[in-house]
């Protein structure tokens, strides 16, 4: 507008401005921006309430832009005007991890794909994500449905927690069943139970991954 001598009313709103003229004149504003998905705000809460300690976004849009919506979903922090230079942000943020800490990423792009990669956990958008993001991905949602995220990580706690009890429980009594064999206190029932009982009891206890949603 000022290359063309146009008088203009500059615009603040966040996204991609188009400013219009025509003969010199005015005409007005299109602000362009991508939409926010409904559920985005309630799943960064999710991830929070899950135990995800810091919540950040990488985006290659403008620092307004990015900001806006940091603030808007209640993201921790916010890197702007990224492009080719995501895998070095990712890099950085790999070295503030503690030792028993990890890293996961959420995108969907084509760019994404190095990072995808890189990240402890490379989680990629099924439905509209690019081929080379699912492929470098470990997590793929089909839907598209970042809800789900929460959920992934309720259901592997669950799976973890049950697997450590089911050790816990099969080598105790194995270990015990043992030692009362070597004492000559465990006949053949016992040694039944330590064999064909905890393997039964431990699928039972298994399928209470089932109910978890």
């Amino acid at each position: 507008m000022e290359e063309k001598g146009v008088e203009y009313e500059p615009c603040t709103v966040p996204g991609t401005v188009v400013y219009l003229a025509a003969e010199k004149e005015f005409l007005g504003t299109i602000v362009i921006s991508d939409t926010v998905k409904p559920e985005a705000k309630r799943a960064i809460a999710q991830l929070k309430q899950s135990g995800v300690k810091k919540t950040v976004m990488l985006t290659g849009d403008r620092k307004d832009v990015g900001e806006a919506v940091a603030e808007s979903l209640g993201i921790d922090e916010v890197y702007t005007d990224l492009l080719g230079d995501k895998v070095d942000k990712v890099e950085a943020l790999l070295g503030e991890l503690g030792e028993k800490e990890k890293l996961g990423f959420v995108g969907d792009g084509i760019n994404d794909a190095p990072v995808l990669s890189r990240a402890d956990i490379g989680i990629a958008m099924g439905s509209m994500g690019s081929d080379a993001a699912i492929e470098a991905a470990d997590v793929v949602l089909m839907d598209d449905n970042i809800l789900k995220i929460s959920s992934i990580m309720r259901i592997a706690g669950k799976t973890l927690q049950i697997v450590h009890q089911n050790i816990v429980f099969a080598l105790g009594v194995k270990v015990l069943v043992l030692i009362l064999g070597a004492l000559g206190m465990a006949n053949m029932w016992e040694a039944v139970f330590a064999d064909v009982g905890v393997s039964v009891i431990a699928i039972l206890n298994s399928m209470r991954t089932l109910k978890v949603k």
